[in-house]
């Protein structure tokens, strides 16, 4: 379990690194960042009005 552990950690580092020096998947990952964000944003802003949506029904 130690040895799994210790290169997991290892292979880590080392993406980080390769990450870090490279500006083309720094810019990947960047994006998939950004699409996430407005992804959630999304389905928060669509919870938010089932919300809104039903909390007016009840108050018919």
């Amino acid at each position: 379990m130690e040895k799994f552990i210790a290169g997991l950690a290892a292979g880590a580092m080392l993406g980080a690194l390769w990450v870090a020096n490279s500006n083309k998947t720094r810019a990947l990952v960047q994006k998939g960042q950004e699409e996430l964000k407005e992804r959630v944003d999304a389905y928060i802003d669509e919870k938010l009005s089932q919300m809104e949506q039903s909390g007016q029904e009840k108050k018919k």
